[in-house]
């Protein structure tokens, strides 16, 4: 299987390329990634070199999305403008990556008969005092990220209702692990107390969050697309 991940550069999306190089001998993949702050080409250092690609650009240049589509088995689209305050001071930025960037890929995998994985975040469920979220609760984004995101969602199932495309999405929690950009919590809150400074309480620190492991949130994804 020949993968195309787009925002593989990232965190998560290497993260995952890692463990699928790893763990299948023959897979191969592309990464497409605009290298912004979030993508760094370093996290991909030390993968096998013939059986990974790397490609610099923007998930919303459809020529470029539709040959590099053609080419390959299925698409994992990690690429997203992903941090709520950037969000606050660039909502457009999101709403062009997220929404638009999300149609362009379901449109080239769409034309090229290949499925489509989203990954999405549990953020465009809103916040919930007590229990948990299922698939079934009603999408209540709280900021221009989560809003985004719950756009790209919605056009994902609009494409699978209209034309019945292999299109699927994956809302995961927050994930955490090894290169993880060091404006996430967790890398922030060990550099504050690597340096002996106050640790950074957001609000009144009463918020409950869940957390993931990055690379069980990654077997979980080759799984879907087995």
């Amino acid at each position: 299987m020949k993968l195309l991940v787009t925002g593989g550069a990232g965190f998560i999306g290497s993260s995952f390329v890692r463990h699928h190089l790893e763990s299948r001998p023959d897979g191969e993949v592309v990464v497409f990634d605009k290298l912004t702050y979030a993508g760094n080409r370093a996290n991909l250092q030390g993968l096998p070199a013939d059986r990974l690609r790397f490609v610099e650009g923007d998930i919303c240049d459809r020529a470029s999305v539709h040959e590099l589509v053609a080419e390959c088995d299925a698409v994992v689209n990690f690429a997203a403008e992903s941090h709520v305050d950037r969000s606050i001071e660039q909502p457009d930025a999101f709403i062009q990556t997220d929404v638009f960037g999300t149609f362009v890929l379901l449109e080239a995998a769409r034309d090229a008969g290949i499925r489509h994985l989203q990954i999405s975040t549990d953020e465009v469920y809103g916040s919930i005092a007590e229990g948990s979220f299922t698939e079934a609760s009603p999408l209540d984004p709280s900021s221009p990220y989560s809003a985004s995101k719950a756009g790209g969602d919605l056009i994902v199932s609009a494409f699978r209702h209209t034309w019945d495309t292999d299109s699927l999405i994956v809302r995961a929690s927050n994930n955490y692990g090894p290169r993880q950009h060091t404006q996430k919590l967790i890398p922030l809150v060990k550099l504050y107390a690597i340096k002996g400074d106050a640790i950074p309480v957001y609000a009144d620190g009463a918020q409950v969050r869940n957390w993931l492991f990055v690379d069980d949130f990654c077997r979980a994804i080759d799984i879907v697309l087995e």
